[in-house]
């Protein structure tokens, strides 16, 4: 028999020693849950890649880390960002938010978060970022010029899509970053215009150039809707769905792995001066 005071564990009821392992999962979970939430929005955050917007940088399929480290993550439910390790710098690839509001056809339209009316959808875009605050960006002919410099550019060969025409493959020169991109040599409307790039924001395009919906086409982004740069692919197949396809068991017997991406940084390789 035990002293007043003391519980003997031996009377405890079967019942209540239930309820209290219960509450200690629950509770295990709860953490498990709030510090995995809080690497996804502070330090990490997976991104799938649901279009050939980036080609042939990034393939349909690619499943990437973003470093949210880098610009500085945001605090929940505010547009209030902690200091970040850097700047975004011309030529990153980043992962930013847009809104998705209706028209008044009922169609989804793309438009800057802050320039879209309140309340609206959001979604996931990447691109890579070509023009800072002030600067000025042409394009003509297909060829683009920044602040008044045309981006050194050279071939690399030709791929032919799905339509069996062919696509110049092309390396470009931003500053010290050189990446590949996509050439249709097809007219398109994309391949003229003249934008200056409002302070405090930023002016995004797609390496697929003549197939991508960018800044050039619904305007600029801020750096509050950045998300962080893609840094890594962990993981890069042929399948086109949400999410929830990577816990489909058929896709793994089926789609076609490129495990040669797996774990490849998403960086530029180094720009060398053009020759002469």
């Amino acid at each position: 028999m035990s002293e007043p005071g003391e519980i003997n564990e031996d009377e405890v009821s079967p019942a209540v020693g239930n309820v209290a392992a219960i509450l200690d999962q629950v509770v295990t979970l709860a953490i498990a849950i709030t510090i995995a939430l809080a690497i996804r929005h502070f330090i990490v955050e997976p991104f799938r890649i649901p279009s050939g917007s980036m080609y042939p940088t990034l393939l349909v399929g690619d499943h990437l880390f973003v470093n949210k480290l880098s610009y500085g993550p945001r605090i929940p439910f505010t547009e209030i960002r902690l200091p970040g390790l850097r700047e975004p710098r011309r030529g990153d690839v980043i992962v930013f938010e847009v809104a998705r509001p209706l028209d008044k056809n009922g169609q989804r339209v793309i438009k800057p978060v802050d320039r879209a009316p309140a309340g609206a959808a959001t979604e996931d875009f990447v691109k890579r970022l070509i023009g800072l605050p002030g600067d000025k960006i042409i394009l003509k002919n297909g060829r683009v010029y920044v602040n008044g410099e045309l981006l050194h550019t050279f071939s690399d060969g030709e791929i032919f899509n799905d339509e069996g025409r062919a696509l110049a493959v092309e390396y470009e020169d931003l500053g010290d970053c050189r990446h590949a991109i996509l050439d249709d040599p097809r007219p398109s409307r994309l391949d003229h215009g003249t934008w200056v790039v409002e302070p405090g924001r930023y002016f995004m395009v797609g390496d697929n150039r003549d197939n991508s919906n960018d800044s050039r086409a619904w305007g600029t982004v801020r750096l509050a809707d950045f998300k962080g740069p893609a840094f890594i692919l962990y993981w890069s197949w042929d399948v086109n769905g949400n999410m929830l396809s990577f816990f489909n068991p058929v896709n793994w017997f089926t789609a076609e792995k490129r495990w040669g991406r797996v774990f490849q940084r998403v960086r530029c390789d180094v720009a060398e001066p053009a020759a002469g």
